[in-house]
Formats: structure tokens, C-alpha cells, sequence
């Protein structure tokens, strides 16, 4: 059996012009499916619909409720945010909902965060929308923020862009979440997870891409004396079409909205050779989605014949 570990990428939208109580269904749906072969199921942190093809006014679920919602539902499954957006919630309120949520789903929470990238939400919401440098500067606040508030009682931080004075977290999260670190910028971004981070991804990048990075992940890691392999290398597959024969496949994936860097189209063997080439690269924990949702057809198939193939 392959120690890989797997994760279903939740859409946080319908593409098929379902409501969000419909959507919502539908999630249970395919949870209920591939609980006892998937580990994880991971949420958007998006307030609207990503996709430029995608009309603002449609139903946008919320990160962190969906994520407390469905793990009571589903108490055999692991949830994270993918990632949460540093600059929506202030980094001492980030660290008490995730303290709150390991508490209520009894340690099945991984807290997935980032820099922030989609400037129309930032307008529409009212904050700021500073340079990349910034924004980063402040993930890497933010992340030392939620470790102290987890680890410290009180805790205090002063920095350039954000301080907690004698703050308190209680109860403190038992055990701690994993954080995991989303973003592939080379300068600055790996620099914070070669520091910080317990978990990394990057989505939708190709494999010679995501090989690229790994390299420069690993020189962050030297530069700051970290482990290179404490660092759980994740990957999400952001565009799987799997079907029993590559012309529907195809079908399926020229017909999707989605689209991304790394596409993963074909049968069960041509999908399991194009995501094994992610592991042999060192992943040990893939995210996937499989566009034909809401039909079922393509995630019970890569559950059926794509996973066993799969080996770390």
C-alpha cells in the first residue's frame, strides 16, 4: 500500500450554475464517497469567485465555516485551508480560530496560509492591498504571531507590521496544527517557509517547475540552518481529468473553466505516471481536483485505479 497521502481540493464555487445550498450537497456528496481513501479535504479562502470566468455574484463559500462545518460531519477526515489569506483576518484572531478549530475537530485541523494575490476581493472587502513585499513581510509576521500565541502565555511580538501585546490563546491547540505555507516566490516566499513552515505547496505548477523550486527551497533551508526534509512536500493537482479513455478525458478537460500550469489528463495509468513523477520528486501528500465535478465519475475512478499505482 503507497505511503503517499491524499486530499480533495473542495470547490469554494459551483461552475455548473448550481445555488450554494446545492453546492453544499454536492460537497457532502463526494465526501461521503471518498472518506477511508482520502485523508484530507482542503477549502479556498476566496470571498469571491477566483475564476475570471466566473461571475462575482456567484455563491462563494467561506473558508474557515465550511471548514467547521463539514469536519463535524465527516470526524474520519482531516481539514485545511488552502490557504488562508494572512491579510483578511488579523494574525492574533488567525491563531485563536485555528486553536479553536484543532479543539472541535479534535486535532484534525492544518492551517494553510498565505501572502494573499486577489486584489479585486482586497477592494471590494476594504483592505489593503499593499506590494507583494509587504504583503509577504506581513505573512512572515503573521506566521511568528500564531506560534507564539500557541506556544506562549501570554505572548507579545512587535513588528513592522503587526504586535500582540500580552495576548492570550487558551485553550492552546493540542497538538499544534501543522502550518503549511502556500506560494512559490523564490526571493522572499520560500525564504518564509524554509523558516517557518511545517508543511509547503505550490498548485497547479509542472513538474519541472515544481523541481525548480524544490532546489530553491533547499538553499533557503542552508541559508537558515533548517532541515530541508522537515518540510512535508505537498503538491495540488489543479486540474485532473481522468477518464477510460483519453478522448474523454480530454473531452472533459477541454470543457472545464478550470485551468492551470500542471494539467493531469488521460487514463488511470497516464494519470498515475504524470503524478508519480511529483513524488519521485519528493511529495508526500497530493491535492487533487478532478473538474468533472459535481459528477462523481472521475474521482471514484482516480480512487479505483489511479491511487494504487501510486507508490512513494
Amino acid at each position: 500500500m503507497s505511503n503517499i497521502k491524499f486530499g480533495w481540493h473542495m470547490p469554494s464555487f459551483p461552475v455548473d450554475g448550481s445555488s450554494g445550498a446545492e453546492l453544499v450537497t454536492q460537497m457532502i456528496d463526494t465526501l461521503s464517497r471518498i472518506q477511508g481513501n482520502f485523508t484530507s479535504a482542503w477549502a479556498d479562502d476566496h470571498f469571491h469567485p477566483w475564476g475570471a470566468w466566473q461571475s462575482p455574484d456567484t455563491a462563494a463559500l467561506e473558508c474557515a465555516t465550511t471548514i467547521a462545518y463539514l469536519a463535524a460531519k465527516f470526524p474520519d477526515m482531516h481539514f485545511g485551508s488552502s490557504v488562508l489569506c494572512q491579510s483578511f483576518r488579523n494574525p492574533a484572531l488567525t491563531a485563536k480560530m485555528a486553536a479553536n478549530l484543532q479543539l472541535l475537530t479534535g486535532g484534525r485541523f492544518i492551517l494553510g496560509i498565505g501572502a494573499g494575490w486577489m486584489e479585486e476581493e482586497y477592494r471590494a472587502y476594504n483592505y489593503d492591498y499593499p506590494r507583494p513585499s509587504v504583503r509577504i513581510g506581513q505573512l512572515h509576521e503573521t506566521v511568528q504571531i500564531i506560534r507564539k500565541m500557541w506556544t506562549q502565555s501570554p505572548a507579545s511580538f512587535e513588528g513592522t507590521y503587526y504586535r500582540i501585546d500580552n495576548a492570550y490563546c487558551e485553550p492552546k491547540p493540542d497538538p499544534i496544527p501543522p502550518i503549511l505555507i502556500g506560494g512559490g516566490g523564490e526571493q522572499l516566499t520560500l525564504r518564509v517557509v524554509a523558516k517557518y513552515a511545517d508543511w509547503w505547496n505550490i498548485p497547479g505548477a509542472s513538474v519541472e517547475s515544481y523541481a525548480h523550486k524544490l532546489n530553491v527551497l533547499r538553499m533557503h533551508c542552508d541559508a537558515v540552518g533548517r532541515d530541508y526534509d522537515e518540510i512535508v512536500k505537498t503538491y495540488s493537482a489543479e486540474l485532473v481529468a481522468v477518464a477510460e479513455t483519453e478522448s474523454e478525458a480530454r473531452r472533459i478537460a477541454e470543457t472545464t473553466p478550470y485551468q492551470a500550469d500542471g494539467s493531469f489528463v488521460g487514463t488511470p495509468n497516464q494519470v498515475a505516471g504524470q503524478l508519480q513523477a511529483f513524488i519521485d520528486l519528493g511529495v508526500s501528500h497530493l491535492i487533487i481536483r478532478c473538474v468533472d465535478f459535481p459528477n462523481p465519475a472521475g474521482i471514484e475512478l482516480f480512487m479505483e485505479e489511479v491511487m494504487p499505482q501510486l507508490s512513494s
